[in-house]
C-alpha cells in the first residue's frame, strides 16, 4: 500500500506523475524523481499556515513576470512542491540582471505596507519566527508596529535583550518619520532577501526561494542582502539603480531596515544579534 503521506505520494498527486525515487535531504526536504526525469522538492512548512503563505509568496512573485521563481505545483496543510533548480555559479552578468529584474519586481506594487499576497495568510512566517501582515498606509508607523516592536518585545521576553536596552531601539521607532527618507509606495517584496534565498542557477539566472513575501519598503530587500553578503552585490545594485534609481541617501538607510531582520534574529538566535541591533540603532541614532 502507498505511503500517502510520503513525499513521493504528495510529490505525484500534486504534479500529476508518478515518482520513480526520493531522497531524504533534510527533515524538513525531501527530492523526488518523477518518471518524466523532473527533480521536485516536497518541503515541510515552519508551522501552521507557512505552506500557504510561502505557497501564496512563490505564486505572487511570479505574477510579476521578473524575477524567476521555481514552478509551485500546489501545496497541503504542511507541505508545499516546487520544482528543483540546478545551481551553478555566480556572475556579475547574472547579478546585473538580477537587480534589475528586482526593481520591476519592486515597481509593480502591493496594495499596502504589510499586504499578504492573494491567498495568504495575515499569520505568516519569516524563517521559522512568526510575521504578522497587517496593512499600514504610513511606513514610518506600519514599520514600527508591525516589524520593528513586535520582535523587541519578544526579545526583551526572552531576556534576549535587556529592559534597560530596550528605550535605544524604541527611540529609532519614535525617530522614523524623520529617518525613513522620501515616501516610498508600497513594494511587492521577497522579505526574506538573505543570500542562502538567492540560488544561481546552472541556466546562468538568478533564482528566489523561500519568500516571506508581503507589501513593504523597497530599500528593506536590499538591506538584508547586505546584511548577510551576497556575491556580486556591487552588479545587483548596479543593475538595480539603472532601473530604478534609489532614493538619495538610502545608504545612510541600511542599518534602518536592518533592524527588522536582525531583531527576528535575535528571537531565533540569541545575544548576538540582539548586540547587532543595538549597535545599529546607536548608529542611527547618531545621523
Amino acid at each position: 500500500m502507498t505511503d500517502r503521506t510520503a513525499p513521493g505520494a504528495l510529490a505525484a498527486r500534486l504534479t500529476g506523475r508518478p515518482a520513480t525515487g526520493e531522497r531524504r535531504l533534510s527533515g524538513t526536504l525531501a527530492e523526488v524523481t518523477l518518471d518524466d526525469g523532473r527533480v521536485v522538492l516536497v518541503k515541510l512548512g515552519d508551522g501552521p499556515g507557512a505552506a500557504q503563505a510561502e505557497a501564496a509568496g512563490l505564486r505572487w512573485l511570479a505574477e510579476a513576470g521578473t524575477v524567476r521563481v521555481p514552478t509551485l505545483y500546489g501545496h497541503d496543510k504542511g507541505r508545499l512542491v516546487i520544482d528543483r533548480v540546478a545551481q551553478g555559479a555566480p556572475s556579475a552578468a547574472a547579478a546585473t540582471r538580477f537587480g534589475a529584474a528586482l526593481a520591476v519586481l519592486h515597481a509593480t506594487g502591493a496594495p499596502s505596507f504589510g499586504a499578504p499576497p492573494p491567498g495568504g495568510p495575515r499569520e505568516a512566517y519569516i524563517g521559522r519566527a512568526p510575521m504578522r501582515n497587517l496593512p499600514g498606509t504610513d511606513w514610518p508607523a506600519w514599520y514600527a508596529e508591525h516589524r520593528v516592536l513586535p520582535y523587541l518585545r519578544r526579545a526583551v521576553d526572552d531576556g534576549t535583550i535587556r529592559p534597560a536596552e530596550a528605550p535605544l531601539i524604541e527611540d529609532v521607532c519614535d525617530r522614523l518619520p524623520d529617518l525613513a527618507g522620501p515616501a516610498e509606495p508600497p513594494a511587492r517584496l521577497h522579505g526574506d532577501l538573505w543570500n542562502g534565498n538567492v540560488l544561481w542557477g546552472a541556466d546562468g539566472h538568478t533564482w528566489l526561494i523561500d519568500p516571506a513575501a508581503h507589501g513593504g519598503h523597497r530599500e528593506t530587500d536590499l538591506a538584508m542582502l547586505a546584511l548577510f553578503g551576497c556575491p556580486h552585490l556591487g552588479h545587483i545594485l548596479d543593475g538595480y539603480q539603472r532601473a530604478a534609481p534609489l532614493a538619495d541617501g538610502w545608504a545612510d538607510r541600511i542599518g534602518l531596515h536592518q533592524l527588522f531582520p536582525l531583531l527576528v534574529h535575535a528571537v531565533l538566535f540569541g545575544r548576538g544579534y540582539a548586540e547587532q541591533a543595538l549597535a545599529v540603532a546607536r548608529a542611527t541614532l547618531t545621523w
